[in-house]
């Protein structure tokens, strides 16, 4: 018996203007605004890559799962996806059979979509980053993929150790990608920025000339964990 492939059609909507803040915070900052364990369960492991540094995306998921070898999901998620959507596609994270590359990236560009997170292969690398579409990935390589199908859009999706629903806000640069479920957005934005405020701050201090040991007030940590400091050389009897 054939497997039911299923497309549906739209995601959960966040506001606008929620997405423009999220836009100009760093993924380090949106992690720790989740706190230490939401922020976990949202990073995806360090396997997922930008294909070149200066990629930055930030825009909601549009989900994709696609058979082992197979891209016609892909396709299929061309089709519901608006200006501003991140396609976050999966084939349960095998090499096989590239789910990404140059002429997916042109694509996207004309539709306008913010970028691709691909737990699978992207190819075409060296004319991606010249076209400077942003797009991350598990994997390089040219393996060709078939169009069979099965597969889903727009359904959950485990994604480089994170479970991504779609409509989630999808957050990668350099340093890695994040997953944030809409009902967090509005509290992960809100720590990043006061983050981002404190950071600021610290910096003025630093240029001011005081230490870092004074500005992050380590002394008592120091103390806590018994350091002790000795004028002298370790090779000194």
């Amino acid at each position: 018996m054939a497997l039911q492939s299923v497309v549906y059609k739209r995601i959960p909507r966040l506001d606008p203007a929620l997405i423009e803040r999220a836009r100009r915070i760093n993924v380090a900052d949106l992690h720790e605004g989740l706190g230490p364990v939401v922020g976990r369960q949202c990073l995806m492991r360090p396997e997922m890559r930008a294909v070149f540094p200066a990629a930055r995306v930030c825009g909601q998921a549009i989900t994709s799962f696609n058979f082992p070898g197979d891209n016609l999901m892909l396709h299929a998620a061309f089709r519901v996806a608006e200006a501003g959507d991140v396609l976050v596609l999966t084939n349960g994270g095998s090499p096989q059979g590239a789910l990404w590359g140059e002429i997916a990236s042109y694509y996207s560009r004309i539709r306008k979509l913010s970028g691709a997170v691909i737990d699978g292969a992207t190819r075409d690398t060296v004319q991606i980053t010249e076209m400077g579409f942003p797009v991350f990935a598990s994997y390089i390589s040219v393996s060709y993929p078939g169009k069979r199908g099965p597969g889903a859009v727009n359904v959950p999706v485990a994604v480089a150790g994170v479970t991504v629903n779609p409509g989630d806000l999808v957050v990668g640069d350099a340093d890695g990608v994040i997953a944030i479920p809409p009902s967090q957005v509005e509290t992960a934005v809100s720590n990043a920025e006061a983050r981002m405020a404190k950071e600021a701050d610290v910096k003025r201090k630093l240029d001011e000339g005081k230490t870092l040991y004074e500005v992050a007030g380590l002394k008592p940590l120091f103390e806590a964990a018994g350091i002790v400091e000795i004028d002298g050389i370790w090779s000194d009897k």
